[in-house]
């Protein structure tokens, strides 16, 4: 899939993501021979191994809950050239009528500014809370169990392998530029006190979600897409409803669609959407 004759586009750090959605045509499926429909499917399927095979390359296949789109892909790869030269191979995948797209979204993988800096977790936490001196030997354990955390943390936000746990959520926010309710004329230690207190609900959700979150300032219509993953469908309603009453959602969010999707395997989505 690459071409060595085109410079890739890949960021410093981070993937490139795009989230695909489309409409089936049915009527048209409907003319295609038996034959024409297996060869069809079957190109689908070898193109779904062939970006699987593709080095740090992620692809997610979804069945859309509602009739705001019938198919979705979540794809993830370093390069822009490889990403828009799959995205444009779905597309066209079952033939260049069946698939219709209804939404896209593009953005990328990208650690947080907010995260807690090892200097301040050292003073704040290890000093000033737990009361331990610098250079001791419980001070520099816990000081390294924090850097193995935090590399953990941000190798997951920057080069994430997601699980396939059966619902998908993704939804578009942007963080509020409207008078007195600006985010960004807020101080820096004014909104990372904000964030605290918004990543402490998201950890209560240890092991019901999975969250991520990618950058899109610039590359589409929001700042963010979140993309969250979970084995309930209650425990998307229940960390998103709950996240309404954190200031920094309830003064400064701003939210666009909302797509549900369910992973399934080829086969059982190709039932699944009538095909």
């Amino acid at each position: 899939m690459p071409n060595t004759e085109i410079a890739p586009i890949v960021p410093r750090e981070g993937w490139h993501v795009m989230h695909l959605f489309y409409h089936v045509d049915h009527a048209q499926w409907a003319l295609f021979s038996d034959e024409e429909k297996r060869q069809a499917k079957t190109r689908l399927t070898e193109l779904v191994q062939e970006i699987r095979a593709t080095p740090d390359t992620h692809l997610l296949i979804f069945s859309i809950a509602t009739p705001k789109a019938d198919i979705g892909f979540m794809l993830l790869t370093p390069d822009l050239h490889v990403a828009n030269g799959f995205e444009k191979q779905l597309t066209l995948s079952l033939g260049p009528e069946i698939l219709s797209p209804s939404y896209s979204y593009l953005s990328q993988t990208e650690g947080s500014e907010y995260t807690t800096t090892r200097e301040k977790y050292a003073a704040e936490t290890l000093i000033a809370e737990k009361g331990l001196t610098e250079g001791s030997p419980e001070f520099e354990a816990s000081l390294k169990e924090f850097d193995e955390r935090m590399a953990h943390y941000l190798k997951h936000r920057l080069y994430p392998v997601l699980p396939d746990w059966p619902v998908i959520c993704f939804y578009p926010m942007s963080k509020r530029r409207n008078g007195a309710d600006n985010w960004y004329s807020l101080d820096f230690e004014t909104r990372s006190k904000l964030m605290a207190g918004h990543a402490r609900v998201g950890r209560s959700y240890s092991g019901r979600i999975l969250q991520l979150i990618t950058g899109s300032t610039g590359l589409d219509e929001y700042e963010w897409g979140v993309t969250l993953l979970a084995k309930d469908t209650i425990d998307i309603k229940s960390i998103v409803y709950e996240m309404r009453f954190d200031e920094v959602t309830a003064r400064y969010g701003e939210f666009g669609d909302f797509y549900i999707g369910m992973q399934l395997p080829l086969d059982v989505l190709f039932r699944r959407i009538c095909l």
